[in-house]
Order: C-alpha cells, then sequence, then structure tokens
C-alpha cells in the first residue's frame, strides 16, 4: 500500500513552502485566495486526505457560517465508499443551507485508531457522521465530541452510545430476516447454512445475523445454521473461509453475508467450487450492488443482493445533520432513528 501523500508532497505539487500549505490547512494568517486556490487544486490532484477541510475553511472566509460536516467511512478502495462520499458531498452542496462535506476514510480497523481519526476530523467539523465498530474508544470520542458541541451520527452501523445524534441507515433487523425468507425459500435441500459478519461490534452486523437465525429457526428448522464465520471485511480471509466451509459441508445449503467487504472472496470461492449449474447450489444473499455483485447476480453464482440506496442514505444524514445543529444541544440527547428502505435485487430486476 502506497503511503498517504504529505504536506511537503502538497507544497511540492502547487509551487510553495510547506509553511504557506500550513497556513491554508490551519488558516493560521492570511493567505491570498488565488494561491489558496493552487494548494487546495494540487492537494485535491495527489490525494492528499486534507484537501476538502481546506477547501471548506477558504468557503467559510468570506461566510463562515457555511457548516462543515464531517465524514468517516470506511476502505477508500471499495467502490461503494467512493460512491457514498460522491452522493454525500452532492447531497451537502444541494442542502438550502450553505454547507460542505469533509470525507475522510478509515483505513486502520483498530478502534483506538478509529477514535482517534474520528476525533481528529470531528473537533474540526461542525457535525459528524461515522461508519464505525461499537467500542468503548468509539464511545469515548462520541462523548468528547457531545462536549464539544458535535453532534455525532451513526451511518449504516448503529452505535451503543447514549450521547449519539441518532443513527441512519437501513433496518439491519429486516435485512437479517429478508436474507433468511430468500434463502428458506429458495435452497434445493435440507442442509447446513452458513453466515459471515465482518465483525461482531458492527451492530449492524450482529442484529442482522441474529434476526437470520431467528427467522430460519421459526421458519425453517430443517436449515441447521453454523457458527457465524467472521472476516473482518477482508476479502482474502472470506475467500479462505467459504473454501473452509464448502470442504467441510458438502451440502452446505445457503450463504449470508451481513457484511460487505469480504463478498468478492466468497464469490470467488462460489465460483471455483460452485460453479452456475453446480448440484449442490449454494443459496447465496450479500449486500452493496457492485459491478462484482451484478456479475454474479447474472450468472447465478449470487441469488440475492440486499442494496442500501445511497443517494437516499447521503441525503438523509445530511438533512439529519443540519436539524442536530439547528437545534440547541440540550435539546440533541434524543437520539434519532432514521431508517431508509432497503432495496432487493435479483438477476431478473437489475437496473
Amino acid at each position: 500500500m502506497s503511503a498517504r501523500p504529505t504536506l511537503e508532497a502538497v507544497a511540492q505539487a502547487a509551487g510553495v513552502s510547506t509553511a504557506t500549505v500550513d497556513r491554508v490547512i490551519n488558516n493560521r494568517l492570511p493567505v491570498r485566495e488565488a494561491t489558496a486556490l493552487r494548494v487546495i487544486e494540487a492537494a485535491e490532484r495527489i490525494g492528499y486526505h486534507g484537501a476538502a477541510l481546506m477547501r471548506a475553511r477558504l468557503m467559510e472566509r468570506g461566510e463562515r457560517r457555511t457548516r462543515t460536516l464531517g465524514f468517516c467511512l470506511l476502505r477508500r478502495h471499495e467502490a461503494f465508499y467512493r460512491e457514498l462520499g460522491r452522493e454525500i458531498s452532492a447531497a451537502a452542496s444541494r442542502h438550502a443551507r450553505p454547507g460542505v462535506a469533509v470525507i475522510d476514510h478509515l483505513d486502520a480497523t483498530d478502534p483506538a485508531a478509529v477514535a482517534r481519526q474520528m476525533l481528529e476530523l470531528g473537533r474540526e467539523v461542525d457535525a459528524l457522521a461515522v461508519v464505525a465498530v461499537d467500542h468503548p474508544h468509539v464511545d469515548a470520542v462520541v462523548e468528547e465530541l457531545h462536549r464539544l458541541g458535535r453532534p455525532v451520527f451513526a451511518l449504516l452501523s448503529d452505535l451503543g452510545s447514549p450521547l449519539r445524534a441518532g443513527y441512519v441507515g437501513v433496518d439491519p433487523r429486516r435485512c437479517g430476516r429478508s436474507a433468511a425468507w430468500a434463502v428458506s425459500r429458495l435452497a434445493r435441500a435440507p442442509g447446513p447454512v452458513a453466515v459471515f459478519v465482518g465483525s461482531h461490534r458492527y451492530l449492524g452486523h450482529e442484529a442482522s445475523e441474529m434476526s437470520f437465525r431467528a427467522y430460519l429457526r421459526e421458519h425453517a428448522p430443517q436449515l441447521r445454521v453454523l457458527d457465524t464465520q467472521v472476516n473482518l471485511e477482508d476479502e482474502q480471509l472470506a475467500h479462505e473461509a467459504t473454501l473452509d466451509l464448502l470442504h467441510r459441508h458438502p451440502d452446505l445449503a445457503g450463504l449470508y453475508d451481513a457484511g460487505g467487504g469480504g463478498t468478492p472472496g466468497i464469490i470467488r470461492a462460489l465460483r471455483a467450487e460452485r460453479p452456475p449449474g453446480h448440484a449442490r447450489h449454494v443459496v447465496t444473499v450479500c449486500n452493496g450492488l457492485t459491478a462484482e455483485h451484478r456479475r454474479a447476480l447474472i450468472d447465478g453464482v449470487v441469488d440475492l443482493v440486499l442494496v442500501s440506496p445511497i443517494a437516499r442514505l447521503a441525503q438523509t444524514v445530511v438533512e439529519a445533520m443540519h436539524a442536530a445543529l439547528d437545534q440547541p444541544p440540550e435539546a440533541r440527547a434524543r437520539a434519532a432513528q432514521l431508517t431508509v428502505p432497503v432495496e432487493l435485487f435479483i438477476a431478473e430486476n437489475l437496473p
């Protein structure tokens, strides 16, 4: 993995000193607008992580009450999070209240590192939305930002902190039950069923898994759910775990991936071990409609994809953040649960 661009790299790309870049980043001393724009454009060109924040601060010079909305998303290399970032930026720019989205990506998985990155961005923006694991380190940051008057929203997966401003995402319980419904209806024979989560600390994954199990226990007792597989949202781990499952359970009837980052590895394993038309087809349900998911649906490797409507998610979270900022801090104690309906796709209704 290549190192993230540094402040020195921005200075070289813009043809200015590192001190000038520092002033643009931190608003320490006035910098001419033309110079500031040259620095920002260079930062954006080379992928410097603070570029959006620099542009936001330049906008705020003329009108400070332009709000900055911060977003900590997951893996930059995944198409889902890149598209979500674009939709969030568009929603922030379209909103009636002047605002700009500052997008950061959490490449680290360690909760302490995630919390540090959240706190760093949260101190610089008016409100923050995060996709993060539920962990005491994360709770401590939510508490600190709440104390500073920065509302924090959980995005896609809820957080346990009572001081979060709210949750925006699909209903994980309905997702898990929808996946179980599909597996129970499509499975060709009784047998074991596998379920994957990225981490039990993602509350959304945990709720989806529990609901999946509950539905099958009630409606399809002939399908035995195996111990949950944790793939850490890692494609290679998911690939190896799926191969192992298929070898240990040749009668595997179904598979549900409640996360998303490991799905490409699961698809690769299924293609290798259970190609389309195989007598023991594994009914497979996963999340997200990427190009790879589309191919897998069309080829019959995946049967159902559950999709979080990205544009609607982006619009909802931006509106929720502005609404929270319009309220006095003491009125933000009641967390808003803003769920959007999950979309279901099979090979026959792909857009």
